[in-house]
């Protein structure tokens, strides 16, 4: 993870969730990954980013794909529909870049 990232972007970002992927990519030598980073709650003052946005990322080596989601539940179905997407998306990426 980049530090300038966190400071001029914040931790909630698209580029801190290509990063991710990034760095699980190189640190596990996998062929695929995904991440996520959100805001699940509960709420806060934060109206620049409010409860329920969320980044997904999933790639590989060659190709990083994002996603930004505006959620409007409670923390535990954030949680549950961050999950739900971001495997989804991965299980996108992988039928539509698997080149055998």
């Amino acid at each position: 993870m980049q530090h300038e990232t966190l400071e001029t972007e914040g931790a909630v970002c698209e580029s801190t969730a290509k990063q991710m992927v990034a760095g699980a990519l190189k640190r596990f030598d996998a062929d695929y990954a995904v991440a996520t980073t959100g805001i699940m709650g509960p709420p806060s003052d934060n109206d620049e980013k409010p409860v329920g946005t969320v980044w997904i990322a999933a790639g590989n080596s060659e190709m990083i794909v994002t996603k930004q989601l505006n959620l409007g539940y409670d923390r535990q179905r954030n949680i549950q529909s961050t999950a739900l997407q971001a495997l989804n998306l991965l299980r996108q990426f992988i039928i539509e870049n698997d080149v055998e």
